[in-house]
């Protein structure tokens, strides 16, 4: 999800944003990258350094983690009453503000 949201990006800003060594966020993306989801290409920036970014199979396999996600969201939420719903709604609007900037 971290690749999909910020991509292109490096490995090290995988690691720093995870958190997690940047060993680990390198052994991680070669899996993502063996199983087809990802690819490193030069980086806009620096071509010196390389980036990752999502292939169509791994943007194919975000979109249907969130829909997936999304639904069982609403399931959970189409067991409360309509007051705890719209509660809980709320403060999902106040958790993505304060959020936003992280």
């Amino acid at each position: 999800m971290l690749i999909a949201d910020e991509q292109p990006i490096r490995i090290g800003e995988i690691a720093a944003r995870v958190p997690c060594s940047q060993p680990t966020a390198t052994t991680t993306v070669a899996t993502l990258e063996q199983a087809g989801l990802v690819r490193r290409e030069p980086d806009p920036v620096d071509g010196r350094a390389t980036a990752v970014v999502l292939t169509e199979a791994g943007a194919s396999t975000v979109e249907a983690s969130g829909r997936q996600a999304a639904d069982e969201l609403a399931i959970l939420l189409s067991r409360l009453d309509e007051p705890d719903r719209a509660l809980v709604l709320k403060a999902g609007e106040a958790l993505s503000r304060i959020t936003d900037g992280l």
